[in-house]
């Protein structure tokens, strides 16, 4: 099986123990995950390299992804696609310049 379908089947584990729930333990991704046989022990000793604890799920592609690339093997496993995190602002610009106070306006502290 190649990297990438490898990796597929593990976005479907995820897919799968997130449904509903915004943070699972790490314990819960490694039962899903063990019950793909189309993953690897390989693939799974990669989720035993993260700490035990609650996880969402952007903080567990990194963690995984850390994984893959601490190990080398991100040009033939590849990496997991990192999710946008829900309710973010987008970047927006931020003016370098500081804006310099009135020398007329003094402090009201009436309002």
């Amino acid at each position: 099986m190649s990297g990438h379908a490898v990796l597929d089947e593990l976005r479907q584990a995820i897919d799968e123990v997130f449904h509903g729930r915004e943070r699972v333990a790490m314990r819960d991704v490694y039962a899903q995950a063990s019950r793909h046989v189309n993953l690897s022990a390989d693939l799974l000793t990669h989720l035993n390299e993260l700490p035990e604890g609650p996880y969402d799920r952007r903080e567990l592609t990194e963690a995984i992804n850390e994984v893959i690339t601490r190990r080398g093997e991100q040009d033939t496993l590849g990496l997991l696609e990192v999710p946008q995190q829900a309710g973010a602002a987008p970047l927006e610009y931020v003016n370098p310049t500081p804006t310099v106070p009135d020398e007329n306006e003094g402090p009201d502290l009436m309002r």
